[in-house]
């Protein structure tokens, strides 16, 4: 097969995708890597054929590649995660919108364009978390204990374009990080970045049977395959607070293989998502039918003399050609 891997700037040196690309070029399959953020797009001219079987995104929130797979999909082209499903999760306040109307279980959810505008907020929701409606990795995440505490986060607020509001939920200072990937669940704990605590490692923990159903039902909800969802365990039971599509699936057993596996199987599927199954809490993981999440997908040869699927044409100078061996 042969795919295009649109990355930003800001994951140029991150382990994921690069180690996904790595493996997909070791079983003989053909990557092409663009880089939106330093690429002249001549976008009126991506609409063209090309030869990619599928895109794949993994970028900032906010970045121009969201555009250029939105782009392919409206070519035709498969993409991995569905572009409209990414649009669906990458603004909060939309994704908190299209959960709290399918049944998710996640907090009551203010959208204010302007920061002043959070005065407008009942004291009785208090406290709040504050962030931006695209942000991530944390950018801007404020927890303001009251209205007075309020103000002086105005002026710092502006400028972070729409911006987001919920009450917190009352946890023990680290969530649930569910990953999701080729339909199996794989849970991690980590410290809040709320409550920052050096002490508290990310760790691979048990997957409770009411947790592991809510990750399913989010991938289902969103049209995701490749996602991760963050849970509080608050007062009223799990809360789904953030949901990210392609995340870095740390703590998973043979990530990189496990993604390019999924990666490959979406690209021959048409984008069409597996449901994950629910996992055993016993060991925090879920196989899908006939699958073993015990050892790493066995490589997957590319195919001979297959179709290339209808894919854009995209004239980007600093597309990069990543083939076996090669460093990124």
């Amino acid at each position: 097969m042969r795919l295009c891997f649109l990355v930003e700037e800001h994951y140029r040196h991150d382990g994921m995708p690069n180690e996904v690309v790595r493996q997909l070029t070791a079983w003989g399959h053909e990557v092409d890597v663009v880089r939106p953020g330093g690429s002249l797009l001549r976008m009126t001219e991506v609409m063209g054929a090309g030869t990619h079987d599928a895109w794949v995104l993994k970028t900032v929130s906010g970045g121009p590649g969201l555009t250029l797979l939105e782009a392919a999909a409206a070519a035709g082209t498969t993409t991995v995660n569905d572009a409209r499903s990414i649009r669906g999760v990458r603004d909060k306040a939309l994704a908190a919108a299209i959960g709290r109307t399918r049944g998710l279980p996640m907090p009551t959810t203010y959208a204010v364009a302007r920061p002043e505008l959070l005065r407008e907020i009942p004291a009785s929701e208090y406290p709040l978390v504050v962030k931006p409606s695209d942000g991530s990795s944390g950018r801007a995440v404020h927890l303001v204990s009251s209205p007075g505490q309020l103000e002086p986060l105005l002026p710092r607020l502006a400028g972070e374009g729409l911006l987001i509001a919920q009450p917190y939920v009352r946890n023990s200072g680290t969530d649930i990080k569910v990953y999701a990937v080729g339909g199996e669940l794989f849970a991690t704990e980590r410290c809040s970045p709320l409550h920052p605590d050096p002490a508290v490692r990310e760790r691979r923990v048990p997957l409770s049977a009411e947790v592991a159903a809510i990750a399913a039902q989010v991938g289902s909800v969103y049209g995701l395959d490749l996602y991760g969802v963050d849970v509080l365990l608050g007062p009223e039971g799990p809360m789904v607070v953030d949901v990210n599509d392609f995340p870095s699936f740390r703590q998973v057993p043979d990530a990189a293989a496990r993604v390019a596996r999924a990666v490959l199987d979406l690209a021959r599927a048409g984008g069409t998502p597996v449901p994950p199954a629910h996992p055993s809490p016993a060991h925090g993981s879920a196989p899908a039918p006939g699958s073993s999440s015990a050892s790493a997908p066995a490589p997957v040869p590319p195919p001979a003399g297959r179709p290339r699927a209808q894919a854009l044409s995209v004239s980007i100078p600093a597309r990069v050609s990543a083939r076996a061996g090669e460093s990124l």
